[in-house]
């Protein structure tokens, strides 16, 4: 998908890596739905399902009751984001201890799926998404038709999409200079990607 104004890395350009941004959504586990409703802004966490071979389409589900997918399924515009901590990095300045991460915003329209014989088999790509080595009818039985039922499931139509990644050692003015402290307690700044990963 092309760059637009709405996705155009502005903090840190240097960090955009909109090639990884199929990466990022196929080994998220949470995605975080943002919308507005009645003038009101929202931020809500989601377990979600994306494949890499439908890269325009991703799936949230959870309570028929859920005010956040009622108001997808209404075909209001949402925001996405699914973040990855790849680690933390340490610094000898306050100011320069940082994080490196990897994120995905997508930005799309929803839809509501409410045919059994769809749900039912998204619900069971994503279990094996999660679960690969769990087999519907072997390892846990299929869901019942109540139990569909009282699950919401929407797809959302990707329109725009954007990545960005840091991956980088402490950039502190003295990050690489390692003294007799760290080497002490095992956290050379600038010695490993990451610091001390998580």
């Amino acid at each position: 998908m092309k760059i637009t104004e709405r996705t155009r890395i502005r903090n840190h350009p240097e960090r955009a890596v909109p090639e990884e941004t199929k990466e990022i959504l196929s080994q998220g586990m949470v995605a975080h739905l943002s919308f507005i409703q009645d003038g009101v802004p929202f931020v809500i966490p989601f377990s979600y399902h994306y494949n890499a071979k439908t890269p325009d389409l991703i799936y949230l589900h959870g309570s028929v009751r859920s005010r956040a997918l009622k108001h997808m399924a209404s075909g209001a515009p949402v925001c996405i984001t699914v973040t990855l901590t790849d680690g933390l990095v340490y610094s000898r300045k306050a100011m320069n201890h940082s994080m490196n991460y990897r994120c995905a915003t997508v930005f799309g329209v929803a839809r509501e799926i409410t045919d059994e014989t769809e749900k039912f088999d998204l619900f069971d790509k994503m279990v094996q998404r999660c679960f690969p080595d769990r087999t519907v009818g072997t390892d846990y039985n299929p869901p019942v038709s109540g139990d569909l039922g009282a699950t919401a499931l929407v797809e959302v139509r990707i329109a725009e999409w954007s990545a960005k990644a840091r991956r980088e050692n402490p950039t502190g003015p003295d990050d690489d200079k390692p003294d007799a402290l760290d080497k002490a307690l095992d956290l050379v700044a600038g010695d490993s990607e990451f610091g001390k990963g998580l």
